[in-house]
């Protein structure tokens, strides 16, 4: 499980273990550089960070002793299971479950995340995410600097899209305030592989909070379809 772009193990919540009941699958999590308790990085982060730890991703599920996987994203996190997904790992990736992916930058992407970063400033934000992360301002800064730096605006990941010949869902909420529903499109026109979508009507950011039980049934089919497909 790869989470979003100010999430870390705590933060996924119980999520994991209903994942690893609905689909009867063990379930590895981990904090990314610079989230949680892991290693701190020192903003800023490269525009190109999605696809820098999307090209580790294999290693990292190596070194956990991972033999094949399915990867489940949410956010910047599905975005780097597509990164992951598109090109060469260590890992066999038998499937995609991404929550509110993104794979270019759309003016609600800037808008959110600017509000985000008042949110940070001058509201309760910080305080909520500091019970998540060892180093809360270079979590926060490493993420929303990237995104709100002019450079980001030309950021695509649609590239990738063309080598995913594996299962792919994609679940998204139909007034997320981070995307809207043209990433699913562009996915699902980009991917080789069976392609299946989840729109959550009043959704917004989190598909697995917004509407829990249809998102687990989503990734239950996804990750049965994977699983069948791969040991054809």
């Amino acid at each position: 499980m790869l989470h979003e772009g100010l999430g870390s193990v705590d933060a996924w919540r119980d999520f994991p273990a209903e994942v690893a009941h609905a689909t009867g699958l063990a379930v590895f999590v981990w904090s990314r550089f610079g989230y949680g308790r892991s290693d701190p990085v020192t903003p800023p982060r490269s525009l190109d960070y999605m696809q820098d730890e999307g090209a580790i991703v294999g290693d990292v599920l190596a070194a956990a002793g991972v033999r094949e996987a399915v990867l489940l994203g949410h956010s910047d996190g599905a975005s780097i299971a597509i990164v992951a997904a598109g090109s060469a790992q260590r890992v066999p990736i038998r499937g995609l479950a991404l929550l509110a992916p993104h794979v270019f930058c759309e003016d609600r992407s800037v808008d959110g995340i600017e509000k985000a970063r008042d949110a940070f400033l001058h509201g309760d934000l910080r305080a909520r995410l500091a019970k998540y992360h060892a180093d809360v301002d270079g979590a926060f800064w490493g993420w929303n600097g990237a995104w709100l730096d002019p450079g980001f605006r030309a950021w695509s990941l649609e590239s990738f899209l063309p080598a995913i010949d594996v299962p792919v869902l994609v679940a998204q909420g139909d007034i997320d305030p981070y995307g809207t529903l043209a990433q699913v499109d562009a996915i699902e026109r980009g991917v080789r592989g069976p392609f299946r979508r989840c729109v959550i009507e009043g959704g917004g950011h989190a598909p697995h909070r917004d509407d829990p039980a249809r998102t687990l049934a989503a990734i239950d089919a996804l990750v049965r379809e994977s699983v069948a497909r791969a040991r054809v």
